[in-house]
């Protein structure tokens, strides 16, 4: 089979690989969609200690299950399945707990367990028992599918800092994931959504995604801007979609009393230390949390959101490259000029 194989740090090539064997408690898909995330982008440039190259990268996936072992129940061939990133050990406390996605082993799709950017990608025994793997109605196309993993990430940062009816929502990042979630906040009551994106050409691009408030962190001061347009008190939930330090300290400046605090986006290695002013989660007693991936029961749910069409994750597709073209791929989805690249084999 055809496959992406990240050979060394920013070294990607598409190249013939053995399509995977499985065996009896196992499951192979052929992938039909693969988008490119900014981990995925990270992993390129910078590596990571849960995978070792040669390795096949890519997460948000989707496929029709090709092959399924003689003990497997679950699946058959010619279901149409949603796949995730974060797997479960489904033994430890954590995911004895239904929080696997602070599972201590840590596993995922494209990281350990080779991902999609190929033509064909292996469930194994614990990705089939315990993964994020879904099925998917014949009505919600394969490009769709790949995006529940996204969006399940959504859902568990929305749920760990959860917005109410009226609330005032502040998104810091106006890429894929932040427009995803305006979106989910509208959806979840939100009565304010403001977008801060420092680059006008990228806060312009997600002008179309209905927040009601855009503003540009490098020509005004967004913070005062917060302020008035929340009669001076601050946002109810203030959300950091991007990998800026100066984000999350402004995000304690936006904040209203008791205001909760996402983390949602990672910080690059090395420059993940920021200093914060504790006084103000102290004396306004904020409520400061992360969110990191997703379990399988955010993907399942996401997958009935796209299959209801109460989300329309059609809208955050902007690029498309047949699976010869991963290297095109990456480049555009680390130009910033779109939305999600998805990859089809």
């Amino acid at each position: 089979m055809k496959a992406a194989v990240l050979e060394a740090l920013d070294t990607l090539y598409v190249k013939d690989v053995p399509t995977p064997e499985i065996g009896d408690d196992e499951v192979l898909v052929q992938v039909g969609a693969c988008a490119v995330c900014g981990s995925d982008i990270r992993m390129f440039h910078h590596g990571s200690p849960r995978i070792s190259p040669p390795a096949i990268m890519g997460h948000e996936a989707s496929g029709t299950v090709a092959k399924v072992g003689k003990l497997v129940t679950k699946f058959k061939v010619g279901d149409r399945v949603a796949l995730g990133g974060d797997v479960p050990c489904g033994e430890c406390v954590f995911c004895e707990a239904g929080i696997g996605n602070n599972c201590q082993i840590n596993y995922a799709m494209g990281y350990q367990f080779p991902g999609s950017f190929a033509e064909y990608v292996k469930l194994n025994r614990m990705v089939v028992n315990y993964g994020p793997v879904h099925k998917v109605p014949d009505h919600v196309s394969l490009e769709e599918a790949a995006l529940a993993e996204p969006l399940g990430c959504v859902l568990n940062a929305l749920e760990l800092s959860p917005v109410k009816f009226g609330d005032a929502v502040v998104i810091i990042g106006a890429g894929p994931i932040g427009c995803m979630i305006i979106e989910v906040a509208k959806k979840m009551g939100a009565g304010k959504v403001i977008v801060v994106q420092r680059s006008r050409p990228r806060l312009e691009l997600a002008r179309r995604f209905g927040a009601d408030v855009y503003i540009c962190s490098s020509e005004e001061d967004a913070v005062a801007r917060v302020k008035k347009e929340t009669h001076g008190l601050g946002a109810d939930v203030i959300i950091t979609a991007n990998a800026s330090p100066e984000a999350q300290q402004t995000a304690l400046q936006m904040a209203k009393n008791r205001a909760w605090i996402n983390l949602f986006g990672g910080l690059p290695k090395g420059n993940s230390v920021v200093p914060l002013d504790t006084n103000l989660i102290h004396y306004k007693e904020l409520f400061v949390c992360g969110s990191h991936g997703c379990m399988p029961r955010h993907h399942q749910k996401a997958v009935d959101l796209i299959a209801e069409g109460v989300i329309n994750v059609k809208q955050y597709i902007s690029h498309r490259f047949p699976l010869a073209q991963a290297r095109e791929a990456f480049a555009a989805a680390e130009g910033r000029n779109g939305m999600r690249v998805v990859i089809s084999p």
